[in-house]
C-alpha cells in the first residue's frame, strides 16, 4: 500500500480517491427528545443530575458518544454523535429502556416509572452542532418562558415533513 501511495502521489485525484477508500469518515450527530409517561412532571433536579450522571456512565460502557444532556422535569434532550453501525431507533430504545429500569431498580420515585413508547430525533449539521449544544444546556432558562407543548409544535413546524403523523 504505501508503494501504491508514493507512485500515485504525484496525482492529487488518484492519491485522494485512495485515501478516501482506506478509511471510513463519519459526522452523524441527532438531537433526541423524550418525555415521561404522561408527561409527568417527576424529573426533579435531584433526579435529574443522578439520571444525566447514569446516562453518561452507561453510554461510555456502551459505546455512545453523547455530547450533552438536559431538559425539564418532564423531558429530556439529547446530543449523540452516533457512529455508522448505530441506528436512532436502537439507540433511543436502548437508552430508555435502561434507563427506566434503573430508576425503578433505585426507587428513586413512589410508584412505576416509565417514559413515553415514542421520541423524537433530528439530525443535526455540523454547523449547527454548537447551537443545538446551546439550545440543550440552556433548558431551564428556556422552559421558563415556552411550554414543552409550545417548544414541540415549534419542532414539527421546522422539521416535520408532510408524511409525519
Amino acid at each position: 500500500m504505501l508503494k501504491l501511495l508514493q507512485i500515485n502521489q504525484n496525482n492529487e485525484d488518484n492519491y485522494n480517491s485512495i485515501i478516501m477508500s482506506t478509511q471510513t469518515y463519519h459526522n452523524i450527530w441527532m438531537h433526541f427528545i423524550w418525555t415521561t409517561k404522561k408527561r409527568e412532571r417527576v424529573l426533579n433536579k435531584n433526579l435529574k443530575s443522578k439520571l444525566i450522571k447514569h446516562y453518561f456512565d452507561y453510554a461510555k460502557e456502551n459505546d455512545i458518544k453523547i455530547d450533552i444532556i438536559n431538559g425539564d422535569m418532564d423531558h429530556l434532550h439529547f446530543l449523540i454523535q452516533l457512529q455508522p453501525k448505530q441506528n436512532p431507533s436502537n439507540i433511543a430504545n436502548l437508552l430508555k429502556g435502561e434507563s427506566s429500569n434503573w430508576i425503578n431498580k433505585n426507587d428513586f420515585l413512589r410508584g412505576k416509572f416509565a417514559w413515553q413508547s415514542g421520541y423524537a430525533v433530528f439530525s443535526v449539521s455540523q454547523s449547527k452542532v454548537q447551537t443545538v449544544r446551546n439550545y440543550i444546556n440552556n433548558q431551564e432558562e428556556h422552559h421558563r418562558q415556552k411550554s414543552f407543548k409550545e417548544e414541540y409544535d415549534s419542532f414539527m413546524k421546522v422539521y416535520a415533513s408532510d408524511e409525519t403523523p
